[in-house]
């Protein structure tokens, strides 16, 4: 790896992460290895989804993993539908780094 950091398009940044993902599993994992859990853009690397989360949280990112997920299948009565493919991104945080979504000040 290169010591200098790479430069990013700071408003494609801004668009990588599309939303947190809040559910019971992702909290759990939250817990367990201090990683959060993030609905990405499908096209988004890992060295983007790391500079906007460093970017726009102002918190120090220990490593990336990425999983795609495929729609499911899914039917309206007669007709057959798909939901969209999401890729998620867990982002492990440094030790004693830490992201709070619920809105309290800290």
């Amino acid at each position: 790896m290169s010591a200098a950091p790479k430069k990013f398009d700071e408003g494609r940044l801004m668009q990588v992460l599309v939303a947190p993902i809040i559910s019971e599993k992702a909290t759990m994992v939250a817990d367990k290895t201090n990683a959060v859990t993030f609905k990405v853009l499908q096209d988004a690397t890992k060295p983007e989804i790391k500079a906007a989360v460093e970017l726009m949280f102002n918190v120090q990112v220990k490593g990336v993993s990425v999983a795609n997920i495929k729609g499911k299948q899914k039917r309206f009565g007669r007709s057959q539908g798909r939901r969209d493919n999401i890729r998620k991104a867990y982002v492990s945080l440094m030790p004693g780094q830490e992201l709070n979504f619920s809105g309290e000040a800290a």
